[in-house]
Protein backbone atom coordinates (compact mmCIF):
# COMPACT_ATOMS: atom_id res chain seq x y z
CA UNK A 1 0.00 0.00 0.00
CA UNK A 2 1.10 3.51 -0.75
CA UNK A 3 0.10 5.92 1.97
CA UNK A 4 -0.97 9.36 0.73
CA UNK A 5 -0.98 12.36 3.03
CA UNK A 6 -4.15 14.47 3.13
CA UNK A 7 -4.00 18.16 3.98
CA UNK A 8 -6.83 20.00 5.75
CA UNK A 9 -7.41 23.59 4.71
CA UNK A 10 -10.17 25.53 6.52
CA UNK A 11 -12.52 27.32 4.13
CA UNK A 12 -15.17 28.51 6.58
CA UNK A 13 -16.71 27.47 9.88
CA UNK A 14 -18.88 24.74 8.34
CA UNK A 15 -16.52 23.05 5.92
CA UNK A 16 -12.95 22.03 5.28
CA UNK A 17 -11.18 21.34 2.03
CA UNK A 18 -9.41 17.98 1.75
CA UNK A 19 -6.57 17.86 -0.80
CA UNK A 20 -4.86 14.67 -1.83
CA UNK A 21 -1.10 15.12 -2.22
CA UNK A 22 -0.92 12.50 -5.02
CA UNK A 23 -0.87 14.47 -8.26
CA UNK A 24 -2.91 12.33 -10.67
CA UNK A 25 -3.37 15.07 -13.24
CA UNK A 26 -1.71 18.44 -13.74
CA UNK A 27 -3.98 19.78 -10.97
CA UNK A 28 -4.51 17.77 -7.76
CA UNK A 29 -8.15 16.85 -7.09
CA UNK A 30 -9.80 18.62 -4.15
CA UNK A 31 -13.06 17.72 -2.40
CA UNK A 32 -15.07 19.68 0.20
CA UNK A 33 -16.98 17.86 2.96
CA UNK A 34 -18.81 18.94 6.12
CA UNK A 35 -16.32 19.34 8.97
CA UNK A 36 -17.51 16.25 10.87
CA UNK A 37 -16.94 14.00 7.82
CA UNK A 38 -13.30 14.69 6.90
CA UNK A 39 -10.54 12.10 7.29
CA UNK A 40 -6.91 12.83 8.10
CA UNK A 41 -5.58 10.23 5.66
CA UNK A 42 -6.70 8.23 2.67
CA UNK A 43 -4.97 5.01 1.70
CA UNK A 44 -4.43 4.36 -1.99
CA UNK A 45 -4.73 0.64 -2.68
CA UNK A 46 -5.45 -1.48 -5.71
CA UNK A 47 -9.09 -1.70 -4.61
CA UNK A 48 -11.23 1.36 -3.89
CA UNK A 49 -14.43 1.49 -1.86
CA UNK A 50 -16.33 3.50 -4.44
CA UNK A 51 -16.06 3.23 -8.22
CA UNK A 52 -17.45 5.89 -10.57
CA UNK A 53 -19.83 4.20 -13.01
CA UNK A 54 -19.19 6.74 -15.77
CA UNK A 55 -15.39 6.45 -16.07
CA UNK A 56 -12.52 4.57 -14.45
CA UNK A 57 -11.93 7.02 -11.56
CA UNK A 58 -12.10 5.25 -8.20
CA UNK A 59 -12.65 7.19 -4.98
CA UNK A 60 -12.20 6.05 -1.39
CA UNK A 61 -14.99 8.00 0.30
CA UNK A 62 -18.73 7.97 -0.36
CA UNK A 63 -18.91 11.77 -0.07
CA UNK A 64 -16.24 12.19 -2.73
CA UNK A 65 -18.05 9.93 -5.22
CA UNK A 66 -21.18 12.08 -4.84
CA UNK A 67 -19.18 15.23 -5.56
CA UNK A 68 -17.30 13.59 -8.44
CA UNK A 69 -20.56 12.45 -10.06
CA UNK A 70 -21.60 16.10 -10.41
CA UNK A 71 -18.97 16.36 -13.16
CA UNK A 72 -20.98 13.85 -15.20
CA UNK A 73 -24.50 14.97 -14.19
CA UNK A 74 -23.58 18.65 -14.83
CA UNK A 75 -24.91 19.57 -11.37
CA UNK A 76 -23.38 22.96 -10.53
CA UNK A 77 -24.65 24.18 -7.18
CA UNK A 78 -21.92 26.79 -6.53
CA UNK A 79 -22.87 30.01 -8.33
CA UNK A 80 -20.51 32.96 -8.85
CA UNK A 81 -22.05 36.17 -7.49
CA UNK A 82 -20.28 38.34 -10.09
CA UNK A 83 -21.07 36.46 -13.31
CA UNK A 84 -23.24 33.60 -14.57
CA UNK A 85 -20.62 30.85 -14.08
CA UNK A 86 -21.48 27.92 -11.81
CA UNK A 87 -19.40 25.02 -10.53
CA UNK A 88 -19.80 21.52 -9.12
CA UNK A 89 -17.27 22.17 -6.33
CA UNK A 90 -16.85 25.06 -3.93
CA UNK A 91 -13.06 24.90 -4.42
CA UNK A 92 -13.54 25.47 -8.18
CA UNK A 93 -15.71 28.51 -7.44
CA UNK A 94 -13.02 29.91 -5.10
CA UNK A 95 -10.39 29.58 -7.85
CA UNK A 96 -12.73 31.14 -10.44
CA UNK A 97 -13.49 34.16 -8.24
CA UNK A 98 -9.82 35.13 -8.41
CA UNK A 99 -10.48 36.17 -12.04
CA UNK A 100 -12.74 38.91 -10.64
CA UNK A 101 -10.63 39.83 -7.61
CA UNK A 102 -7.25 39.58 -9.34
CA UNK A 103 -5.92 37.61 -6.35
CA UNK A 104 -2.72 35.68 -7.10
CA UNK A 105 -1.61 34.03 -3.85
CA UNK A 106 1.12 31.84 -5.35
CA UNK A 107 4.29 33.92 -5.77
CA UNK A 108 7.38 32.61 -7.58
CA UNK A 109 10.52 33.11 -5.47
CA UNK A 110 12.77 33.26 -8.56
CA UNK A 111 10.94 35.91 -10.59
CA UNK A 112 8.12 38.42 -10.16
CA UNK A 113 5.41 36.11 -11.52
CA UNK A 114 2.38 35.29 -9.36
CA UNK A 115 -0.47 32.86 -10.00
CA UNK A 116 -4.09 32.34 -8.99
CA UNK A 117 -3.87 28.53 -9.07
CA UNK A 118 -1.35 26.31 -7.33
CA UNK A 119 -0.98 23.82 -10.19
CA UNK A 120 -0.16 26.63 -12.66
CA UNK A 121 2.43 27.89 -10.16
CA UNK A 122 4.00 24.39 -9.97
CA UNK A 123 4.13 24.20 -13.78
CA UNK A 124 5.77 27.63 -13.93
CA UNK A 125 8.49 26.63 -11.45
CA UNK A 126 9.55 23.87 -13.83
CA UNK A 127 10.67 26.60 -16.26
CA UNK A 128 13.29 27.59 -13.70
CA UNK A 129 14.26 24.07 -12.62
CA UNK A 130 14.07 22.46 -16.07
CA UNK A 131 12.14 19.56 -14.55
CA UNK A 132 10.25 17.44 -17.09
CA UNK A 133 8.58 14.62 -15.15
CA UNK A 134 6.28 13.43 -17.93
CA UNK A 135 8.22 10.99 -20.15
CA UNK A 136 6.93 9.66 -23.47
CA UNK A 137 7.01 5.84 -23.51
CA UNK A 138 7.57 5.71 -27.29
CA UNK A 139 10.46 8.16 -27.71
CA UNK A 140 12.94 10.14 -25.61
CA UNK A 141 10.79 13.27 -25.33
CA UNK A 142 9.88 14.54 -21.86
CA UNK A 143 7.53 17.34 -20.81
CA UNK A 144 6.91 19.66 -17.89
CA UNK A 145 3.12 19.18 -18.10
CA UNK A 146 1.02 16.04 -18.46
CA UNK A 147 -1.23 17.78 -21.00
CA UNK A 148 1.81 18.44 -23.21
CA UNK A 149 2.71 14.74 -23.04
CA UNK A 150 -0.83 13.72 -24.00
CA UNK A 151 -0.75 16.13 -26.94
CA UNK A 152 2.64 14.79 -28.04
CA UNK A 153 1.49 11.17 -27.84
CA UNK A 154 -1.05 11.98 -30.55
CA UNK A 155 1.88 12.32 -32.97
CA UNK A 156 2.57 8.60 -32.44
CA UNK A 157 -1.03 7.36 -32.44
CA UNK A 158 -2.73 9.95 -34.66
CA UNK A 159 -5.67 9.71 -32.25
CA UNK A 160 -8.04 12.72 -32.06
CA UNK A 161 -10.81 11.72 -29.66
CA UNK A 162 -12.28 15.21 -29.16
CA UNK A 163 -14.80 15.85 -31.96
CA UNK A 164 -16.46 19.22 -32.59
CA UNK A 165 -20.25 18.82 -32.64
CA UNK A 166 -20.69 21.71 -35.11
CA UNK A 167 -18.12 20.78 -37.77
CA UNK A 168 -15.88 17.86 -38.75
CA UNK A 169 -12.81 19.03 -36.83
CA UNK A 170 -11.29 16.69 -34.25
CA UNK A 171 -8.52 17.29 -31.70
CA UNK A 172 -6.06 15.33 -29.60
CA UNK A 173 -6.76 17.52 -26.54
CA UNK A 174 -10.02 18.65 -24.94
CA UNK A 175 -8.49 22.11 -24.34
CA UNK A 176 -7.89 22.50 -28.10
CA UNK A 177 -11.53 21.57 -28.76
CA UNK A 178 -12.75 24.18 -26.24
CA UNK A 179 -10.65 26.90 -27.93
CA UNK A 180 -11.90 25.80 -31.37
CA UNK A 181 -15.56 25.87 -30.27
CA UNK A 182 -15.24 29.57 -29.43
CA UNK A 183 -14.98 30.14 -33.19
CA UNK A 184 -18.57 28.86 -33.43
CA UNK A 185 -19.96 30.46 -30.25
CA UNK A 186 -18.12 33.79 -30.45
CA UNK A 187 -17.22 33.47 -26.76
CA UNK A 188 -14.38 35.77 -25.66
CA UNK A 189 -13.62 35.04 -22.00
CA UNK A 190 -10.29 36.90 -21.81
CA UNK A 191 -11.01 40.56 -21.05
CA UNK A 192 -8.42 43.33 -21.22
CA UNK A 193 -8.28 45.25 -17.92
CA UNK A 194 -7.26 48.50 -19.64
CA UNK A 195 -9.86 48.71 -22.42
CA UNK A 196 -13.08 47.02 -23.55
CA UNK A 197 -11.38 44.44 -25.78
CA UNK A 198 -12.00 40.74 -25.16
CA UNK A 199 -10.43 37.68 -26.75
CA UNK A 200 -11.19 34.01 -27.32
CA UNK A 201 -7.63 32.93 -26.54
CA UNK A 202 -5.34 33.92 -23.65
CA UNK A 203 -2.33 34.38 -25.95
CA UNK A 204 -4.30 36.91 -28.00
CA UNK A 205 -4.98 38.92 -24.83
CA UNK A 206 -1.28 38.84 -23.84
CA UNK A 207 -0.29 40.06 -27.31
CA UNK A 208 -2.92 42.82 -27.18
CA UNK A 209 -1.81 44.04 -23.74
CA UNK A 210 1.62 44.89 -25.14
CA UNK A 211 -0.13 47.67 -27.11
CA UNK A 212 -0.85 49.39 -23.78
CA UNK A 213 2.51 48.68 -22.14
CA UNK A 214 4.81 48.81 -25.18
CA UNK A 215 6.81 46.07 -23.43
CA UNK A 216 8.95 43.84 -25.67
CA UNK A 217 10.94 41.56 -23.34
CA UNK A 218 12.01 39.00 -25.98
CA UNK A 219 15.18 40.23 -27.70
CA UNK A 220 16.72 38.57 -30.75
CA UNK A 221 20.35 37.63 -30.07
CA UNK A 222 21.35 38.13 -33.71
CA UNK A 223 19.81 41.55 -34.37
CA UNK A 224 18.19 44.38 -32.41
CA UNK A 225 14.58 43.29 -33.00
CA UNK A 226 12.47 42.68 -29.88
CA UNK A 227 9.03 41.14 -29.39
CA UNK A 228 6.21 41.13 -26.86
CA UNK A 229 5.74 37.34 -27.17
CA UNK A 230 8.28 34.53 -27.04
CA UNK A 231 6.49 32.78 -29.92
CA UNK A 232 7.04 35.80 -32.18
CA UNK A 233 10.75 35.78 -31.33
CA UNK A 234 11.03 32.07 -32.21
CA UNK A 235 9.32 32.70 -35.57
CA UNK A 236 11.60 35.69 -36.23
CA UNK A 237 14.78 33.71 -35.46
CA UNK A 238 13.95 31.34 -38.31
CA UNK A 239 14.74 34.26 -40.65
CA UNK A 240 18.35 33.99 -39.48
CA UNK A 241 18.57 30.18 -39.49
CA UNK A 242 16.54 29.62 -42.67
CA UNK A 243 15.17 26.41 -41.16
CA UNK A 244 11.94 25.14 -42.80
CA UNK A 245 11.18 21.65 -41.47
CA UNK A 246 7.53 21.44 -42.60
CA UNK A 247 7.31 20.24 -46.22
CA UNK A 248 4.14 20.37 -48.34
CA UNK A 249 3.33 16.95 -49.83
CA UNK A 250 1.70 18.48 -52.93
CA UNK A 251 4.39 20.95 -53.99
CA UNK A 252 7.98 21.90 -53.18
CA UNK A 253 7.07 24.57 -50.60
CA UNK A 254 8.49 24.24 -47.10
CA UNK A 255 7.68 26.23 -43.98
CA UNK A 256 9.24 27.18 -40.68
CA UNK A 257 6.06 26.51 -38.70
CA UNK A 258 3.41 23.78 -38.89
CA UNK A 259 0.62 26.39 -38.82
CA UNK A 260 2.06 27.99 -41.96
CA UNK A 261 2.01 24.60 -43.70
CA UNK A 262 -1.64 24.00 -42.71
CA UNK A 263 -2.63 27.42 -44.08
CA UNK A 264 -0.65 26.81 -47.28
CA UNK A 265 -2.31 23.43 -47.87
CA UNK A 266 -5.64 25.23 -48.12
CA UNK A 267 -4.38 26.82 -51.36
CA UNK A 268 -4.42 23.28 -52.78
CA UNK A 269 -7.74 22.20 -51.24
CA UNK A 270 -9.53 25.56 -51.57
CA UNK A 271 -10.82 25.17 -48.02
CA UNK A 272 -12.04 28.41 -46.40
CA UNK A 273 -13.46 27.47 -43.01
CA UNK A 274 -13.63 30.99 -41.56
CA UNK A 275 -16.89 32.70 -42.61
CA UNK A 276 -17.59 36.42 -42.08
CA UNK A 277 -20.87 36.91 -40.19
CA UNK A 278 -21.55 40.28 -41.87
CA UNK A 279 -20.99 39.39 -45.54
CA UNK A 280 -20.48 36.33 -47.73
CA UNK A 281 -16.67 36.39 -47.59
CA UNK A 282 -14.84 33.32 -46.30
CA UNK A 283 -11.16 32.88 -45.50
CA UNK A 284 -8.55 30.16 -45.22
CA UNK A 285 -7.22 31.42 -41.87
CA UNK A 286 -8.73 32.96 -38.76
CA UNK A 287 -6.25 35.81 -38.92
CA UNK A 288 -7.43 36.81 -42.42
CA UNK A 289 -11.03 36.79 -41.17
CA UNK A 290 -10.18 39.03 -38.20
CA UNK A 291 -8.35 41.50 -40.46
CA UNK A 292 -11.28 41.50 -42.91
CA UNK A 293 -13.85 42.14 -40.15
CA UNK A 294 -12.10 45.42 -39.35
CA UNK A 295 -13.42 46.71 -42.70
CA UNK A 296 -16.91 46.42 -41.18
CA UNK A 297 -16.01 47.68 -37.70
CA UNK A 298 -13.41 50.33 -38.61
CA UNK A 299 -11.28 48.98 -35.79
CA UNK A 300 -7.60 49.97 -35.75
CA UNK A 301 -6.17 48.30 -32.64
CA UNK A 302 -2.47 48.81 -33.41
CA UNK A 303 -1.47 52.26 -32.15
CA UNK A 304 1.91 53.86 -32.81
CA UNK A 305 3.42 55.04 -29.50
CA UNK A 306 5.41 57.80 -31.23
CA UNK A 307 2.59 59.47 -33.18
CA UNK A 308 -1.20 59.36 -33.44
CA UNK A 309 -1.35 56.86 -36.29
CA UNK A 310 -3.31 53.62 -35.79
CA UNK A 311 -3.56 50.55 -37.99
CA UNK A 312 -5.83 47.56 -38.54
CA UNK A 313 -2.87 45.18 -38.90
CA UNK A 314 0.16 44.67 -36.67
CA UNK A 315 2.40 44.13 -39.71
CA UNK A 316 1.43 47.58 -41.03
CA UNK A 317 2.28 49.13 -37.65
CA UNK A 318 5.71 47.44 -37.67
CA UNK A 319 6.46 48.83 -41.15
CA UNK A 320 5.26 52.28 -40.07
CA UNK A 321 7.45 52.28 -36.94
CA UNK A 322 10.53 51.85 -39.13
CA UNK A 323 9.85 55.37 -40.38
CA UNK A 324 10.56 56.57 -36.82
CA UNK A 325 13.45 54.20 -36.05
CA UNK A 326 15.12 54.27 -39.47
CA UNK A 327 15.40 50.48 -39.37
CA UNK A 328 16.02 48.83 -42.75
CA UNK A 329 16.22 45.07 -42.17
CA UNK A 330 16.04 44.01 -45.84
CA UNK A 331 19.58 44.10 -47.26
CA UNK A 332 20.36 43.70 -50.96
CA UNK A 333 22.87 40.89 -51.50
CA UNK A 334 24.34 42.54 -54.62
CA UNK A 335 24.94 46.08 -53.34
CA UNK A 336 24.89 48.08 -50.11
CA UNK A 337 21.26 49.20 -50.39
CA UNK A 338 18.85 48.32 -47.55
CA UNK A 339 15.08 48.74 -47.24
CA UNK A 340 12.37 48.95 -44.60
CA UNK A 341 10.01 46.64 -46.52
CA UNK A 342 10.59 43.34 -48.29
CA UNK A 343 8.51 44.51 -51.27
CA UNK A 344 10.85 47.47 -51.79
CA UNK A 345 13.85 45.12 -51.76
CA UNK A 346 12.24 42.87 -54.40
CA UNK A 347 11.54 45.90 -56.63
CA UNK A 348 15.13 47.09 -56.20
CA UNK A 349 16.61 43.68 -57.04
CA UNK A 350 15.06 43.92 -60.50
CA UNK A 351 17.50 46.75 -61.29
CA UNK A 352 20.30 44.19 -61.05
CA UNK A 353 18.56 41.57 -63.22
CA UNK A 354 17.27 43.86 -66.04
CA UNK A 355 19.32 43.37 -69.20
CA UNK A 356 19.70 46.24 -71.66
CA UNK A 357 19.19 45.15 -75.32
Amino acid sequence: KEEIEIKEEPINIKSVEIKCSKEIYDEPIAFTWESNLFKNKLTHTDEKSYQCSKYYKALSHNSSIKIHKRVHTLEKRYQCSQCDKAFSQNSSLTIHQRIHTGEKPYQCSQCEKAFSQKYVFIQHQRKHTGEKPYQCSQCDKAFSQNSHLISHQGTHTGEKPYQCSQCDKAFSQNSSLIIHQRMHTGEKPFQCSQCDKAFSHKNSLIKHQSIHTGEKPYQCSQCDTAFSRKHDLIVHQLIHTGEKPFQCSQCDKAFSLKNYLIKHQRTHTGEKPYQCSQCDKAFSSKNYLMIHQRIHTGEKPYQCIQCDKAFSRNSTLIIHQRMHTGEKPYQCSQCDKAFSQNGHLISHQRTHTVRVI
